[in-house]
């Protein structure tokens, strides 16, 4: 289960507590479901109930009861349960899980990108920005919106920035300068490095080393006979790591939209650097590949699965903002 699937379910169940006047509220026309604050907390969570509380006239906990139980036992979700005030807090099931990673491998480079053609008012670029950034900003917004399903029908004007940003590759390479443009929200400096670092405290690196290491996987796999098949990856793992992974897997395409309708390239940034630093937690504690003379096993294929569909989001990510997904570093 996406969460745009998950969003049309909850939706779902508010329209019906409103036809059977367990809630008289108007219906929302979209509910956004989002990852948790906090890790353990399921895989989303929605404050639809604190958003329908006022209108209702009732506690938000209370609507959130509502829903909780014309939830429970939807197909998909596992476990539904209500913190704080009034949030809903969604723990997906295995199935919907596996369904995922076979979603994003068999859409491959198409994941997280859509079809369509709505108009965003506005200029494309972010009000302030000048120089090799907002060259650059314009370049990854030009990818973006197209992949979003939107466009904006004012051109941009980068300016002179050219000169300024062949610099900046000169010194730092193409993908450390891109990156280091594109990082910071448009209201935030620039904060550029004084040479190139190829190690892991350097966030490029480490998404870049992050989709390097899903490949080798691949290539390893394959030379020991045993490729991918998704499935339940981890029965007797910690759930954290990977259910933290399924979920920045899954919000993927939403932040290919929230990229492009803010005009905010570093939003996606934000997106690999998280799903690079889950999969690189995830792979320590449930490795992909058998150890010593094990046989590859069901549970080696499906985590080789999900270390794959990591790979094609990296990528994808990567490509959309102009940066180089190397296959080996």
């Amino acid at each position: 289960m996406t969460p745009a699937e998950l969003s049309r379910t909850v939706l779902r169940s508010v329209r019906g507590a409103v036809e059977e006047r367990e809630l008289s509220v108007p219906v929302p026309a979209r509910i956004v479901v989002q990852p948790p604050p906090r890790a353990g907390c399921g895989d989303y969570a929605s404050n639809v109930a604190l958003q329908l509380a006022g209108p209702a006239g009732r506690p938000a906990r209370e609507v959130a009861e509502i829903l909780r139980k014309r939830l429970a036992g939807s197909a998909g979700i596992a476990r539904v349960e209500i913190a704080g005030p009034g949030f809903l807090n969604f723990t997906l099931g295995d199935g919907a899980r596996t369904a995922l990673v076979r979603q994003v491998l068999a859409q491959g480079p198409e994941y997280g990108s859509r079809s369509g053609g709505e108009v965003l008012g506005g200029e494309l670029l972010p009000a302030g920005l000048s120089g090799a950034r907002a060259r650059v900003v314009a370049e990854a917004l030009r990818r973006l919106l197209p992949a979003a399903g939107l466009r904006t029908e004012t051109p941009a004007d980068p300016g002179p920035g050219a000169g300024e940003l062949a610099d900046l590759v000169a010194r730092l390479g193409a993908d450390d300068a891109r990156w280091a443009l594109l990082r910071p929200a448009a209201h935030d400096p620039v904060r550029l490095p004084e040479r190139p670092v190829q190690r892991e405290s350097n966030p490029r690196f480490r998404v870049q080393y992050a989709y390097a290491r899903t490949r080798a996987l691949s290539r390893n796999a394959r030379d020991l006979g045993f490729g991918s098949a998704p499935g339940e990856e981890s029965p007797h793992a910690p759930e954290e790591p990977q259910q933290g992974l399924h979920t920045l897997l899954g919000t993927y395409p939403r932040t290919v939209e929230a990229a492009a309708r803010h005009r905010a390239p570093d939003r996606m940034v934000r997106h690999l650097e998280a799903t690079a630093d889950a999969f690189l937690r995830w792979q320590d504690v449930c490795p992909p590949l058998p150890v010593g003379e094990r046989k590859p096993l069901a549970v080696h294929r499906a985590r080789l699965a999900l270390a794959e569909a990591t790979g094609t989001v990296l990528a994808n990510g990567l490509r959309l903002l102009g940066i180089s997904a190397p296959e080996h570093l």
